[in-house]
C-alpha cells in the first residue's frame, strides 16, 4: 500500500489534483488571446477607436496588477481551493458578459475575466509549492506549457469560429466559457484534497516583510521585464513585419510561430531549471539567445525572419515558465509562495501593461520599428541583471 505524502495524498489523488490544476491553467489565456484576431470585426460592429480597443488587452493586465497583491487575503480566509472555484465562476461570467451586449458589457466582462485570471495566476504556483515540491520544475513546465497551448489554440480558432461557423465575434469569444465550466466541474472534487492551513501571519505583516526584500523586487522586475517583452511582441510583431513589406498573412503566421515555439520553451526550460539548485546559467543562456534574435530582427538584410521569431518566442515562453518556477523555488512554504506570487505578479503585470503602449508611442514618434526593438534589447540586458541575483539558490 502506498504511503501518503505529507499532505495526506496518495499517488492517485495527486494525479487527479494535477489534472485539476492543468484544467485551471488552460483557462488562464484563451479569454485574452482570442480577442486580438477579432479586433477588426469588433471595430466595425461597435465603432470604437484603436485606443479604446487597445484597452481590451490592457485592462486585464491592470486587473492582474491590482488583484494579484490582495489574492492572499482571500486564500487566508477561504483557502486556495475555494478561491479558485470563485475565480472559475467569475471567469465564466466575465466571458459571457463580454459577449452579451454593447460597449458597457464588453468592458465590464473584460474587467471581470481579468480579475478571475489574476487569482489563477497567483494561486497555482502556491499549489505547486504545497503539493508538488519535489517535482516543481516538471509540474511548472506542464502548467506554463498548457497555458501557452491554450493561448495558441484560442488565437488560432477565433476567426474560424466567427467566420466559418457563423458565430460572429460575440459567439467566438463566448465559446471559451464552456472550457471554464469544464474546469470548474473537474476542480470542485479537488477541494477536499487540499488541506486548509492556519495562516501563520497577517496579510499586512507578510506584505511589509516581502516588500522590504531586495530579492523580492528583483524577482518582480525579472517577471515584469519578461512580460513587457512578451506583450510588445504579441501586440506589434505583425505590424513590424507588415511595415518591412511582408503581407498580413505571413505576419500572422509569424505571430503564431512565436506562440508555438513559446510552448516548447515553457515546457523545456522549467524542467532544465528545476533540475538545478542554481538557475543563473539558465537565465544567462536565455538572455544571450534573446539578444541574438532581437539583433537578427533589427537587421533586415540578414533575412531568416522565421529563425529569429521562433527563437524570441521560445525564449519568452521559457522565461515566463522560469519566472513562475523561481517563485516556487525561492519560497519556503505554500503560504509564502502565495504571498510572493501575489506581490511579484502584481508588480510584474503593472510593468507589462506599459509595454505595448510605450512601443506603439515610440513608433508613432519615429515611424521606425527598430527603436522599439532596441528598447527590447535594453530590457533584456536589464532582465539579466535582475535574474542573476534571483537565480541564486536561497529562500525568502
Amino acid at each position: 500500500m502506498e504511503t501518503p505524502d505529507k499532505n495526506g495524498l496518495n499517488k492517485a489523488s495527486r494525479t487527479l489534483l494535477l489534472v485539476g490544476v492543468l484544467f485551471v491553467a488552460i483557462n488562464l489565456r484563451p479569454a485574452l488571446s482570442s480577442i486580438g484576431p477579432l479586433i477588426d470585426m469588433i471595430r466595425q460592429d461597435v465603432g470604437l477607436s484603436d485606443t479604446l480597443l487597445g484597452l481590451l488587452t490592457t485592462l486585464p493586465l491592470i486587473a492582474f496588477g491590482f488583484v494579484s497583491t490582495i489574492t492572499p487575503l482571500f486564500t487566508k480566509r477561504y483557502g486556495i481551493g475555494n478561491t479558485l472555484v470563485g475565480a472559475l465562476i467569475l471567469l465564466t461570467a466575465g466571458i459571457l458578459i463580454r459577449s452579451a451586449g454593447g460597449i458597457f458589457a464588453l468592458y465590464l466582462g473584460t474587467i471581470l475575466l481579468g480579475i478571475a485570471i489574476a487569482f489563477g495566476n497567483v494561486l497555482i504556483p502556491a499549489l505547486i509549492k504545497r503539493n508538488f515540491p519535489h517535482k516543481a520544475g516538471f509540474v511548472t513546465s506542464l502548467y506554463s506549457g498548457i497555458m501557452s497551448l491554450g493561448a495558441a489554440i484560442a488565437a488560432g480558432l477565433s476567426v474560424p469560429l466567427a467566420m466559418e461557423l457563423n458565430l460572429g465575434w460575440r459567439g467566438s469569444l463566448a465559446v471559451w466559457a464552456a472550457l471554464a465550466v469544464v474546469a470548474l466541474i473537474i476542480w470542485i472534487p479537488n477541494i477536499k484534497r487540499l488541506t486548509r492551513t492556519t495562516p501563520s501571519r497577517g496579510f499586512k505583516e507578510a506584505m511589509k516583510k516581502l516588500s522590504g526584500s531586495k530579492l523580492v523586487w528583483k524577482l518582480a522586475l525579472y517577471m515584469g521585464l519578461q512580460s513587457f517583452a512578451f506583450y510588445v511582441i504579441l501586440a506589434w510583431l505583425p505590424a513590424l513585419l507588415i511595415d518591412r513589406g511582408y503581407d498580413a498573412t505571413y505576419a500572422g503566421w509569424m505571430l503564431s510561430l512565436s506562440q508555438a515555439t513559446g510552448i516548447i520553451g515553457a515546457i523545456v526550460i522549467p524542467v532544465w531549471a528545476g533540475s538545478r539548485k542554481d538557475q543563473r546559467l539558465v537565465i544567462v543562456s536565455l538572455i544571450i539567445i534573446e539578444v541574438m534574435a532581437l539583433i537578427g530582427l533589427l537587421i533586415p538584410g540578414l533575412g531568416m525572419v522565421e529563425l529569429w521569431v521562433g527563437l524570441i518566442g521560445m525564449v519568452l515562453g521559457g522565461t515566463f515558465g522560469l519566472a513562475l518556477l523561481l517563485i516556487v523555488l525561492r519560497s519556503k512554504d505554500a503560504e509564502t509562495a502565495a504571498e510572493l506570487s501575489g506581490i511579484v505578479q502584481s508588480i510584474g503585470y503593472f510593468i507589462a501593461a506599459t509595454g505595448p503602449f510605450i512601443a506603439g508611442a515610440i513608433y508613432d514618434m519615429t515611424q521606425i520599428w527598430n527603436y522599439a526593438l532596441i528598447l527590447l534589447v535594453a530590457i533584456a540586458i536589464l532582465k539579466l541583471f535582475m535574474g542573476i541575483d534571483a537565480g541564486k539558490d536561497r529562500k525568502i
